[in-house]
């Protein structure tokens, strides 16, 4: 598909594209080599203001009439759109996230997959009669929220607003979203494939602009009866401290420290793909990244050399070359990381592999070296804290209680893999890892349109993905009719 023709420095509300109220831009830069690539509109207050208000009318009107039935038409005809437009959403999504083509082409195609789900699943929420007193009749209806407001981050944009703004538009809410200032294009881009597929003006609304500008003019927002964010837990409780003043539900999905757990027993051919590719994809901006490797001791050693073999080999380089590792999303996430990595240096953490950056790497890109680290104590900075950059940590244990003692010892709960071929150990450790996901021998099901995501402790709370986000994005009402 050729370009879409989208404009970059624009908010679109109400079906329009037109110019932030403040008439101001903010620059958007290319992490793969530190250029200019578009100036984007700086979304304010009085921008939500004016987004909320079209949501309202969109609900007051056309698309609040549709049926469900319809509802999934429009869906199902915005995921074609978003198929044919494949190729150029990943272009744009590497140019913008620094994010590797064959990444960015899963990105847009799990993004038409989340549409294809959910415009089926839109007139298969069911509510339920239940047994009462004689006389009566009770009855549940599931209900859109109203207007619901959509924070997504820079580093899976399209996958976000697969996962939350299709689950809304499915359960026939109105969407206000506001995607991150450090990338948007694939957002914006996406608005204009939602008005070619037909939705009705209104019923989805762009803002882009500064988190601490139109981000918390939109959490804050009276006229907003639902909140999904998707960032750092420090953002998370602000999002969160917001809402609560209106008094309305957030579903959370904050950090990670997502651990693998290879036993002895392991099929380690199997496991060493999934140990380095969910450490490194994304440069390891990733929240369910799993950024922590624990290895029963009797086999640490040849993870470990299997795992550096692996390390040694990536390549590093701009998004548009398809790599295996491209850049960070920006300078700032850069220093971030190699602070991390000079407190690895100063508190003598073994460094294992580092693959190497190539003398050709573009001045101003914002790349880091992709880092294997071990052996690593369970306690250490490093084991604890999300870095979100390619660096993974090893870390051995001895028998079952001590790896599940080490996978639960941190602040977050996201995902978890395990790899054994033990079938009542499989079990034991699903019921007793904390967290939202558990795989075994397995490591991220292939994306799981289908399956619940979300996690517990400072991971956040709430769930999206599969049909569990259409609860979320609903509302239960109690029908009670005395007839005699």
């Amino acid at each position: 598909m050729a370009a879409i023709p989208f404009p970059t420095n624009q908010v679109l509300i109400g079906g329009s594209w037109r110019d932030a109220a403040g008439g101001e831009t903010l620059p958007l830069i290319n992490p793969s080599d530190g250029a200019l690539l578009a100036q984007i509109a700086r979304g304010t207050a009085a921008d939500i203001d004016a987004a909320v208000a079209a949501a309202q009318a969109a609900l007051d009107g056309e698309w609040g009439r549709l049926t469900a039935a319809e509802r999934g038409r429009l869906l199902a005809r915005l995921s074609a759109r978003v198929i044919d437009a494949a190729d150029e959403l990943a272009r744009l999504e590497a140019l913008d996230v620094g994010k590797p083509v064959k990444q960015g082409k899963a990105d847009a195609l799990a993004l038409a997959r989340y549409l294809e789900f959910y415009a089926g699943a839109a007139d298969k929420v069911h509510g339920a009669t239940i047994p009462f007193a004689d006389g009566y009749t009770a009855l549940t209806l599931r209900e859109p929220h109203g207007v619901t407001g959509h924070i997504v981050p820079w580093n899976y944009p399209m996958q976000i607003i697969g996962r939350s703004v299709g689950a809304a538009l499915a359960m026939g809410n109105a969407c206000v979203l506001k995607p991150a200032e450090e990338a948007c294009l694939t957002a914006l881009a996406f608005g204009r494939l939602a008005q070619d597929a037909g939705l009705p003006p209104g019923a989805l609304n762009i803002v882009p602009g500064l988190g601490e500008e139109a981000g918390a003019a939109l959490s804050a927002h009276p006229g907003v009866a639902h909140l999904s964010f998707t960032g750092s837990v420090a953002v998370g409780r602000l999002v969160q401290a917001a809402a609560a003043r209106n008094t309305i539900p957030v579903t959370l999905e904050l950090g990670g420290k997502s651990p693998q757990l290879v036993f002895a027993d392991a099929d380690l051919d199997a496991a060493l793909p999934f140990l380095v590719n969910a450490g490194i994809q994304n440069a390891g901006q990733t929240c369910s990244a799993a950024s922590r490797i624990l290895v029963e001791r009797g086999v640490f050693d040849e993870v470990v050399a299997r795992m550096a073999e692996r390390y040694r080999g990536l390549r590093i380089g701009p998004a548009l070359d398809d790599p295996d590792v491209g850049p960070l999303i920006s300078a700032r996430q850069r220093e971030l990381v190699l602070g991390y990595l000079g407190v690895a240096r100063d508190s003598g953490l073994g460094l294992v592999a580092q693959a190497t950056l190539p003398a050709t790497l573009p001045a101003g890109g914002c790349y880091v070296a992709p880092t294997l680290l071990a052996p690593v104590a369970p306690d250490h900075r490093l084991a604890q804290e999300e870095i979100f950059g390619p660096v993974q940590v090893v870390i051995p244990f001895d028998g079952e209680a001590e790896a599940l003692g080490i996978a639960n010892g941190t602040l977050f709960g996201l995902v978890a893999g395990v790899w054994t071929r033990d079938g009542a150990r499989q079990f034991r450790l699903a019921r007793g890892l904390k967290c939202g996901q558990v795989f075994i021998n397995n490591y991220g099901a292939g994306g799981g349109i289908e399956l619940p995501f979300g996690g517990v402790k400072q991971s956040g709370h709430g769930r999206e993905k599969g049909f569990e986000a259409l609860y979320g994005f609903s509302t239960l009402k109690t029908v009670a009719i005395r007839h005699g």
